[in-house]
């Protein structure tokens, strides 16, 4: 499978679909996930315009949050879907490292050099950082920095940036260069260049309530979703931030949600959980939130979470036919997230799965 890996680096590379589609067959179980592993430095190049934020790259680190669902035999799936993903788009151009300053290097010297608008400038000067300070300190700046642009940003200034960095630091044996060149085009581009002071309202004292799940998985818009990716991002690498820190996060979330009310949502689902694949799919293929509903909502327990996962990810992957909107990975993984820290709740889990789900197929119906 090392060789798969290595045709499918090529195929994406070289923006080769066709290659990839034909690869699709030969993909096995044994050693698929090794294989996906092997895509870390083409993935950080691919683009998504003429969307700035890079939504793919994100996607793949997704990936990790959806393995623990998964059995050996849907992997290739997952990685066909992606792959196919990956080789669709365009790709960064690819950026040599020049020699690093063997002076000290201040975080503030990266602000300065993505307001001079200098790529290159900023990778060297966050690959020194990098090094001098350790990749835990640089996500924790670089994920303070993107906290002033939430609202701006859809807030991918957080939500692209904490899981690019969480799967670099899930990889301290592997050069971290293709994505801090990604994370300094990125922040060029969209002129994150001033970290703003800490909020400290009262209100973030208390931490993550129900009532702020609730609101976020209100609504399945485009951007209604975009509340619960960026939250699940915040969450996903609240361990890198002091309290405060942490705090700050939740209340430049919180502005980013605005007035937004929760609305929780009820379903019919008397039937209970779906024990096999195919009655799932069957459902899930009819592209009806509301059926699609009934038939997850019984799942969503401490006894049926792991297999609601496998079931939404397979059936994510089954519908796949050459051309996917990268939220569709990002937004499971959030709802997957939520409903494993809070399928004791089951209004919290009901909401975030209607948010999917009918984000899911409004998009695969309208083509988006």
């Amino acid at each position: 499978m090392a060789e798969k890996g290595e045709l499918l680096g090529q195929a994406i590379e070289t923006s080769d679909v066709k290659a990839v589609s034909q690869l699709k067959e030969k993909l096995q179980p044994d050693g698929a996930w090794k294989a996906h592993l092997t895509l870390f430095p083409v993935v950080q190049r691919v683009v998504n315009p003429p969307f700035i934020n890079p939504h793919l790259p994100k996607m793949y680190a997704v990936c990790r949050d959806l393995l623990p669902y998964l059995k050996p035999e849907d992997i290739p799936g997952l990685l066909y879907m992606e792959a196919m993903e990956y080789a669709r788009r365009p790709k960064l151009p690819q950026l040599a490292r020049g020699p690093l300053p063997k002076r000290r290097v201040s975080f503030e010297e990266v602000e300065g050099a993505i307001k001079e608008n200098d790529r290159e400038k900023t990778a060297i000067l966050l690959t020194t950082f990098h090094e001098q300070e350790g990749a835990k300190a640089l996500a924790r700046r670089l994920l303070l920095l993107g906290s002033g642009y939430l609202t701006e940003s859809l807030g991918h200034s957080v939500s692209c940036t904490a899981f690019i960095l969480l799967e670099m630091l899930q990889r301290p044996g592997e050069d971290p260069w293709p994505a801090l060149v990604l994370l300094a085009d990125y922040f060029c581009k969209g002129h994150f260049e001033n970290t703003p002071g800490l909020r400290r309202e009262e209100s973030a004292s208390g931490g993550l309530s129900d009532a702020l799940l609730l609101r976020s998985t209100s609504g399945s818009s485009f951007m209604d979703i975009h509340h619960t990716i960026t939250l699940y991002a915040i969450e996903r690498s609240r361990h890198l931030f002091a309290r405060e820190e942490y705090d700050h996060l939740l209340q430049c979330w919180l502005a980013f949600m605005g007035k937004k009310e929760e609305r929780p949502v009820s379903v019919d689902a008397k039937a209970g959980a779906t024990a096999d694949y195919a009655t799932f799919f069957d459902v899930f293929s009819r592209r009806e939130p509301g059926g699609a509903l009934a038939a997850a909502v019984p799942m969503a327990t401490f006894d049926g979470r792991k297999q609601l996962g496998r079931f939404l990810v397979r059936g994510l992957c089954d519908l796949y036919q050459g051309d996917y909107n990268p939220h569709y990975v990002t937004g499971l993984g959030a709802t997957l997230w939520v409903i494993e820290g809070h399928w004791s709740k089951p209004p919290v889990a009901t909401n975030v799965l209607h948010q999917y789900l009918g984000f899911l197929f409004s998009g695969l119906r309208s083509g988006r």
